[in-house]
């Protein structure tokens, strides 16, 4: 059964605070007044992102039989905050411990890529939505929408978000669930860090309104 401990319930809320906030202090160039107007829309994706992220990993622990739950990590939550001001996140607020006697590397890395996979799986649905919304979102436009211009940055921040969270914990460092993907098939971490990676790379580079209209062909 899907169960969380209220001390589980804490931790997820602090840990999602403290992260939707650096990553706001990291797409405002470290200016706290931006940071907080954009915190509201930063938190969708980082909501998404980092709950159902920890959740996926909780779910397919427990679908093998296991307890899991999510603690927080302190050290982790000020160096996410420190790093946000050099332009980046280092995104480790805390884990989902799975306790058992026994686990096999290949339990181990599916508990380990579920949290990678939901993200890449949210940032394709990001990007849909934006796609299904630019036509409305572009000025002028016939059908142009104050509503629809909100919804693409809301999504497009989503994509950027969970392209990099996919991309950064896939990394074979540490304790990061890439190290225990790695451990148990090369060749399926190799796929989903490289997905990750494309869709990371493309967000940074292009970035995601360019990436749309690449969709679109226009």
């Amino acid at each position: 059964m899907f169960k969380f401990t209220s001390s589980e319930v804490r931790d997820l809320i602090i840990a999602f605070i403290v992260i939707s906030l650096s990553f706001a202090i990291a797409n405002s160039g470290r200016n706290m007044t931006a940071a907080l107007h954009i915190l509201p829309m930063i938190m969708v994706g980082v909501g998404a992102g980092f709950i159902l992220h920890e959740l996926g990993h909780k779910f397919v622990s427990m679908k093998y039989g296991y307890w899991a739950e999510f603690k927080l990590w302190p050290q982790g939550l000020l160096f996410a905050l420190i790093t946000s001001f050099f332009g980046f996140v280092f995104a480790a607020p805390g884990a989902v411990y799975t306790y058992a006697n026994y686990m096999t590397d290949e339990i181990n890395g599916k508990i380990s890529i579920a949290g990678p996979i939901v993200n890449i799986i949210l940032a394709i649905i990001f990007l849909a939505i934006c796609v299904a919304v630019y036509p409305s979102a572009v000025y002028p436009s016939a059908i142009y929408s104050e509503t629809s211009v909100l919804i693409f940055i809301v999504c497009a921040l989503g994509y950027s978000i969970n392209s990099f969270l996919a991309v950064f914990n896939l990394l074979p460092i540490g304790n990061l669930d890439g190290s225990k993907v790695l451990r148990w098939n090369i060749g399926i971490w190799i796929i989903t860090i490289a997905v990750a990676g494309i869709m990371t790379f493309m967000s940074m580079t292009m970035g995601v309104e360019n990436i749309v209209r690449l969709i679109m062909g226009i």
